[in-house]
């Protein structure tokens, strides 16, 4: 009986320091990204923002009955994409479940596993929002292949940035992807 009873106690506290080893592992993989994450917002690259330029374009128009040639300028106004606050994802992205992608999305999660990126966007699709999820080929920490949680996805900067800013409280880490 004490045999028995030594058995039970021995294989408990074995059970009790697996899961800390395992909640230790899990804690110092989330500190790495968050840390990285964090290196990488800090050393992006800010694009200079020009002003718009007017381009001239010289048409020539011909008139076969008179054979006189025209010339007319057309002007066209080219405005640079403002990409500061945003980041690109090396490699691309493939659209895992969700809509498709536009060209500014609020990521406010990234994963490894698919099932834990999958259930942050049934939440926020629970909310209302038009979540999808992503993933990417890049490689952060030795681990390559994330899924990221997209809360929603604009054409302009500016409904991405308000949602974004909207969204920071509940996903402090929530920041801009520009997919091109």
């Amino acid at each position: 009986m004490k045999k028995f009873a030594f058995l039970a106690v021995a294989l408990g506290a074995l059970a009790m320091t697996s899961c800390k080893s395992k909640e230790d592992m899990y804690r110092k993989m989330y500190e790495e990204a968050k840390s990285q994450e964090t290196a990488v917002a800090q050393t992006q690259v800010v694009v200079p923002v020009e002003t718009p330029q007017e381009v001239v374009v010289p048409v020539e128009t011909e008139t076969v009955a008179q054979t006189t040639t025209t010339t007319t300028t057309a002007t066209t106004t080219v405005t640079p994409v403002d990409l500061s606050g945003t980041r690109t994802i090396q490699g691309g992205v493939t659209v895992v479940s969700g809509d498709e992608l536009k060209e500014f999305s609020v990521v406010v999660g990234s994963f490894q596993t698919q099932a834990n990126a999958e259930g942050l966007k049934m939440l926020l699709q629970s909310k209302g929002y038009s979540a999808r999820v992503i993933k990417t080929n890049e490689t952060i920490n030795g681990q390559t292949g994330w899924f990221r949680v997209i809360a929603a996805s604009f054409s302009d900067k500016a409904s991405a940035a308000q949602l974004r800013d909207q969204m920071i409280g509940d996903y402090p880490g929530a920041w801009l992807l520009y997919n091109k």
